[in-house]
């Protein structure tokens, strides 16, 4: 017996976790009645109230006998509003992301579609009471109804659709920019989604102009009662002051167009979901709700059914689960407790390190160097970052005064004495590392713990000068420290339990997700990377143009060419990467002798005076160019097969050589280390789906199903 998508979309909600529509009727006071509709799965707040097939149908059914309710005058208005802390996080993820087909898929859109839309014909006003997380499909709800008010204390509020490689597919995509305009709603459906998944509160809902009123969350149910009757009664008029106007809808492609420019000259063209997104924000502007949502079913059914969805959710999955339980942390073993850090070093990463320590551990941090100098403009440079935060708003006065108060310099090594926790920021060189970890491991605790910062270097080797090499341990920051969000945790043979699983508590407290890794060149995240620079100047200084180059490295999904990823770390630094690893695997990795060049001539991209890049400097091109004799230039397709096979074979000799246990370690390195885009899903995923790993080594890397379909 054949069945129909319709009836497939019901066989995969068998284990949904339904989200219950339950309907209680309030009095209004000035007379009349309020059905209330409140969204709830039964799961305390731990556990959101998502929307699956079943959750759907079953407000659907809810939402017909209110509307016949409304026919016969028994209410005179509906509200709906969520559980506790939460209104409605969203479509069921686990449910969409089984969807067995493209047909299927669209099933998920009409039924949203056709749900939601109930909520502006009952026959009376609809009000959405946002008391909390609204996310994708439950801030479409709050869209679908006539007015909206948000709780004070409402948080996790926004469309994070494209983010995860979809659209706002119930209507999102066309009923914000009739509500706020294109340019203020691209930044709610594009741009936020693209700053990692940024979100909104509730005053910023309001202000934008989503919500109609902004309640105190004390007596938020009451008083948004109150505010829907006085709406009811005609006492309360809602102005939309950010409704588009005749100017707007004027330069409404415009808008558009130079928001689908900037999209592309940040993440590249292969992310297909912000550009179906933006066509979507385009088409808002005229066309019947009917035409305009059978434009968001299709994108939303071509998107869910596509290989960049299934390599998203992988990401996602990742970040939310195996991101907080490291694998290879010890079992069983406690942290030591910190009281005191100490980061020798006063340079600007040491004075990020010594931030980030006071600012989250809430303990003394000092600083050394070796001048007094040196030490002054460190304690200075951290008091005038502590600034900025409190201007922002970002610290309140009080918070600013006591970690500015936590930190402290000295240009001797004693300040180290009582430190449970010792980091080095120093040059990045052997003798110069092990130099400074003897002298402190004179000075400090016996059980103190050390750390190095090295994004190279052996750990082992540096701690060969240490009587005890087992308090050692590789804690390798990604710059910006504040913002990149990965540790890698490096640990060697010597290094203990004690000391891992402490590093791995004190990355927790600094709200960093850690790795665990072995102690090889480059670890993770630069071993990888290193592979890449590696093709992408072998490719240029065997002859194949900078241009053609990048173009062969865009379809990898990395959020820029590797030139201007040379450029960001520093062309010396990018050298000196290529040339450990040349060191260790010189018939892999290629050597840093024309970097070095490119690195003394100080550039390789031309800018305008805004910093963008314009394209290759001419002398760069120059310095790097072989002969015409030796020169064997190639296409971009070659290239492009040239950096996968090249990955395709480093990630698999990284399992072999067990740096991590498990190729998903080495993705989330990527996507937290590297800003690998969640529509990749990672390096691997998409080493399989495009034949690389079975061209390689033979197999994938991952079951057909988290691969999703070929997308070359």
């Amino acid at each position: 017996m054949t069945t129909t998508p319709i009836d497939q979309l019901t066989e995969l909600s068998a284990d949904e976790v339904v989200t219950h529509s339950y309907v209680k009727h309030v009095g209004l006071p000035s007379g009349g009645t309020l059905a209330l509709v409140t969204l709830d799965n039964g799961k305390d707040y731990k556990r959101p109230s998502t929307l699956g097939p079943r959750s759907m149908r079953e407000l659907s059914d809810v939402l017909d006998t209110l509307r016949a309710e409304a026919a016969a005058g028994s209410i005179q208005a509906v509200a709906i509003t969520g559980k506790e802390y939460c209104f409605a996080a969203g479509a069921d993820l686990s449910q969409a992301a089984a969807l067995p087909s493209r047909e299927v898929a669209h099933e998920l859109g009409v039924l949203g579609h056709a749900t939601l839309r109930k909520l502006s014909d009952l026959g009376v006003p609809s009000f959405a009471f946002v008391n909390g997380i609204a996310l994708g499909g439950g801030l479409e709800i709050a869209l679908h109804c006539t007015y909206r008010v948000f709780s004070s204390a409402a948080q996790g509020i926004g469309l994070p659709e494209v983010f995860l490689g979809i659209i706002p597919g119930w209507g999102g995509a066309t009923l914000l920019p009739r509500l706020i305009g294109p340019e203020k709603a691209l930044r709610v459906i594009v741009e936020n989604p693209l700053k990692n998944n940024r979100l909104m509160d509730g005053k910023a809902a309001v202000e934008l102009g989503i919500g109609d009123a902004l309640i105190p969350s004390v007596t938020f149910l009451p008083s948004a009662v109150a505010w829907a009757d006085g709406v009811v009664a005609g006492r309360t008029k809602v102005l939309r002051k950010n409704e588009p106007g005749m100017l707007e809808k004027a330069a409404w492609g415009t808008v558009v167009k130079v928001a689908r420019q900037q999209v592309a000259s940040k993440i590249g063209t292969v992310p297909k979901s912000p550009f179906r997104a933006l066509d979507l924000v385009a088409a808002a502007k005229s066309g019947s709700l009917d035409e305009r949502f059978a434009g968001e079913d299709d994108a939303l059914a071509d998107l869910l059914a596509g290989d960049q969805f299934a390599a998203s959710m992988y990401a996602f999955d990742l970040v939310q689960k195996r991101a907080k339980k490291p694998v290879g942390a010890p079992e069983g073993v406690e942290a030591r407790k910190i009281t005191k850090v100490g980061v020798l070093g006063a340079g600007l990463m040491a004075s990020q390190f010594a931030l980030l320590f006071a600012r989250r551990l809430g303990v003394p941090v000092v600083i050394t160097d070796v001048d007094q100098a040196r030490v002054d403009a460190g304690v200075a440079r951290i008091a005038g970052e502590v600034e900025k935060l409190r201007e922002k708003g970002r610290l309140s006065p009080d918070d600013a005064n006591r970690i500015t108060a936590l930190v402290s310099g000295s240009v001797s090594y004693d300040a180290f004495a009582d430190a449970d926790w010792v980091i080095e920021a120093v040059f990045e060189e052997m003798s110069v590392k092990q130099d400074v970890l003897r002298k402190i491991e004179q000075v400090i605790a016996p059980d103190a713990i050390l750390a190095t910062n090295t994004s190279s270097l052996s750990v082992t080797e540096m701690g060969s000068v240490l009587s005890d090499p087992s308090r050692l341990v590789g804690f390798h920051f990604f710059n910006p420290v504040a913002v990149m969000p990965l540790l890698e945790v490096v640990r060697t043979e010597q290094t203990s339990d004690e000391t891992v699983a402490t590093a791995l508590a004190v990355a927790k407290t600094l709200k960093k997700t850690a790795i665990v890794t072995a102690d090889q060149p480059g670890f993770v995240v630069n071993r990888v990377l290193a592979r890449v620079l590696g093709e992408a100047m072998r490719g240029v200084e065997q002859g194949t143009s900078f241009e053609t180059v990048a173009e062969g490295a865009a379809p990898l999904g990395l959020p820029m060419s590797p030139f201007e990823l040379l450029e960001l770390v520093g062309l010396p630094v990018g050298a000196h990467v290529l040339d450990s690893h040349h060191a260790a695997w010189p018939e892999r990795f290629y050597p840093g002798d024309g970097l070095k060049r490119l690195a003394e001539h100080g550039k390789i991209l031309t800018r305008d005076k805004k910093g963008n890049a314009t394209g290759y400097d001419p002398a760069a091109v120059k310095l790097v160019a072989p002969s015409k004799k030796d020169a064997a230039p190639v296409d971009a397709a070659t290239m492009q097969q040239r950096f996968e096979d090249a990955l395709a074979d480093e990630v698999h000799r990284m399992l072999e050589d067990r740096v991590v246990e498990h190729v998903e370690e080495i993705d989330l390195g990527l996507i937290l280390g590297a800003g690998y885009p969640f529509q990749a899903g990672g390096i691997s995923p998409y080493l399989d789906r495009s034949g690389a790993s079975e061209r390689v080594f033979g197999r994938t890397f991952h079951e057909p199903r988290i691969v999703g379909p070929a997308s070359r």
